[in-house]
């Protein structure tokens, strides 16, 4: 059902693009938006996943840097069997994380310093997880070409703005239809790649749940990451809003309950599904990720240190 919906979502997302153009420039109008959209897709899907970690400062980081981050991320990806990603982190107090890359032999995931620092293992583990599951979803590549169209939405309806304003004639929307397009069809194009988004979520947080073992380790990340983000302000975030969907919780403001403007579900409502599913699994115990490391009694996550380490 997710799938399907996530499908139906994104045919209505390229109608609504191809029916701003159609109402633009006719049908050689929808063409022309057709092409510079593909161009603009095109680029997107090879220097997406540079173009965000460069903005957020993030830092590559390997097994001599980081090696008990890295050494969670290879096993958690050889249980959802995904080749390795690269491992980023980025210098930013308020604990998140997000996945990005076009497939997933070209992914990588990137994590806070505040979610190393504020989260228990386990719970690191589950978030992880989550971000693993985008990727075997592919869900990173999706939401980079919904963010695209959606952009396109925009920017062909300000075009119609300038141009299609001032047609005397039935062949253009006219000066009262051109306000509406510009209002309109942008707060559309939203509306549903947020739709998209929350659709995503739930099915990251599934297979995440799956793949480390114990729901309830990423439903307890969840509670804290969002109690953080309220408290915590990410300044980077704020300055790009477009790039919100990415992280696993929304880095710019929380939502007590889902509605059309919210680029997650309802933390809520996903703890609320996390315990579900639970419950389906049964009370048996899954083996804890990293079971045999010797690791200190609070992890590497949340010990007190001077040092920036052990992220390196």
């Amino acid at each position: 059902m997710n799938y399907f919906r996530t499908a139906m979502l994104l045919a209505g997302l390229t109608a609504l693009f191809m029916g701003v153009g159609y109402l633009i420039g006719g049908a050689s109008g929808a063409m022309i938006a057709l092409v510079i959209a593909a161009a603009t897709n095109l680029f997107t899907y090879w220097n997406s996943d540079r173009m965000v970690l460069s903005m957020y400062g993030a830092h590559e980081v390997d097994r001599s840097t980081a090696p008990e981050l890295v050494g969670l991320v290879a096993e958690l990806a050889g249980r959802a069997g995904l080749p390795m990603p690269r491992v980023f982190v980025m210098d930013e107090i308020q604990p998140n994380a997000f996945a990005t890359g076009r497939n997933p032999d070209n992914a990588a995931v990137a994590v806070t310093t505040g979610l190393m620092n504020q989260l228990s293992r386990e719970e690191l583990a589950g978030v992880i997880a989550h971000e693993l599951a985008h990727i075997k979803h592919h869900d990173t590549l999706l939401m980079t070409i919904t963010a695209t169209i959606a952009g396109a939405i925009s920017m062909l309806a300000q075009f119609g703005m300038f141009f299609g304003g001032n047609r005397e004639n039935n062949s253009g929307p006219g000066i009262v239809g051109s306000i509406l397009l510009m209002i309109l069809a942008p707060l559309g194009a939203m509306l549903v790649q947020m739709a998209i988004s929350r659709t995503r979520e739930y099915a990251a947080d599934n297979l995440g749940a799956r793949i480390v073992g114990q729901p309830m380790w990423l439903a307890s990340a969840l509670v804290k990451i969002e109690g953080a983000a309220h408290q915590v302000p990410n300044y980077e975030a704020e300055r790009n809003p477009a790039t919100a969907h990415m992280f696993i919780i929304n880095p710019l403001s929380g939502h007590g309950v889902d509605n059309l403007f919210a680029t997650h579900p309802s933390t809520q409502n996903r703890v609320a599904a996390l315990q579900q599913l639970a419950a389906e699994l049964g009370a048996r115990a899954a083996p804890s990720v990293g079971a045999n490391e010797n690791y200190p009694p609070r992890g590497p996550w949340g010990r007190s240190s001077s040092r920036r380490s052990p992220w390196g």
